[in-house]
């Protein structure tokens, strides 16, 4: 049987390059077959990154329907701050928006529609990630229910859990999550990869066609080292990931051993980090204290490019999306 093509692989952090300038908070980019790239951003929208280089900010804009009432539009405008992004059917975005604590769908002129912000008539909570299916169905994260979500980088709670949202509206498929960040279905869509970020592993669970859960495991490492925040898996199979603030690319193999792809890390403050979060005692000021060179707080990888092999690392605090090479091209998205 032949080997793993990432057998043996580690990028030197002094060979990467660097696309898009000064963008905020590009924690979740979509790549497309032309090239072009789609960066979550601070400001309230996505930025474009067109093959030649150039960029364009899309803001969102409040649907007409919700603008009239200014309570609403006042939530929407101030608070907006999406964060994981999704093609739907159409070619508009499907959001996760960190901020608002919604589920919502944005055109590629900005034109932004609200699709769930609650479940069983309370707040869903804080909504992280969104993943749609080839089937079309759309899958959400919900990181806590705590409203003040810092709360929750404690090693003593586990209240996130993973939902569907179909014709029937939005339900939790699973749930119990330590901080649930991005999730990934495998290339059968039999199982659904999820992050536990303040677990610091991957679980999995084994999807049926009613949307439900008919095993749940734990995949690789019953602790990886570090608080981890996206994935994406390879055609081989590997599973990619980042640790958020401790800034590593690593992947997980078929077979869940751990390999780690790229070293950003600045251990001093991580280790204190790590130290705190095991006393629960973090901080801001010790999480703000870590991170590497490139884009400080990876925090999501994507394949891209003609043949998917070149990887672009999401950040928290970057302004510029750094990229390598890949020996092994990505799966494709359902949007590919």
């Amino acid at each position: 049987m032949a080997g793993n093509p990432i057998d043996g692989f580690e990028v030197d952090p002094a060979t990467v390059g660097f696309i898009g300038e000064g963008l905020q908070r590009p924690e979740c980019i979509l790549a497309e077959r032309d090239g072009s790239l789609w960066s979550a951003d601070a400001r309230g929208g996505v930025v474009h990154i067109r093959p030649d280089g150039s960029q364009h900010l899309v803001t969102q804009q409040l649907d007409e329907r919700f603008s009239a009432n200014a309570d609403e539009a006042e939530r929407f405008t101030t608070g907006t701050l999406p964060n994981g992004l999704a093609f739907d059917r159409d070619g508009s975005f499907l959001v996760s928006n960190f901020g608002t604590d919604r589920l919502e769908r944005m055109t590629r002129e900005g034109q932004t529609a609200v699709l769930a912000d609650t479940l069983d008539g309370k707040p869903i909570g804080k909504v992280n990630f969104v993943l749609r299916d080839s089937k079309g169905r759309v899958w959400l994260t919900i990181s806590t229910r705590i409203v003040n979500w810092m709360q929750a980088i404690s090693p003593n709670l586990a209240d996130g859990y993973v939902a569907v949202f179909d014709e029937q509206g939005l339900r939790v498929v699973a749930d119990g999550f330590r901080f649930t960040n991005e999730i990934r279905f495998d290339a059968a869509e039999e199982w659904l990869y999820v992050v536990e970020t303040t677990g610091r592993r991957i679980t999995r669970l084994r999807i049926d066609d009613r949307c439900e859960v008919t095993a749940r495991e734990t995949f690789g490492p019953d602790d990886t080292g570090g608080f981890i925040d996206g994935i994406a898996f390879d055609s081989h199979g590997n599973l990619w990931g980042t640790h958020v603030m401790s800034d590593r690319i690593f992947a997980i193999t078929p077979e869940g051993d751990f390999r780690v792809i790229l070293d950003d890390d600045n251990p001093a403050p991580s280790k204190v980090l790590y130290d705190a979060f095991a006393r629960d005692a973090v901080t801001p000021d010790l999480m703000l204290a870590c991170g590497g060179k490139l884009a400080p707080w990876f925090a999501s990888v994507t394949f891209g490019g003609p043949d998917l092999r070149t990887v672009y690392i999401g950040s928290l605090r970057g302004t510029r999306i750094p990229f390598f090479r890949s020996p092994v091209a990505g799966l494709p998205m359902s949007h590919w």
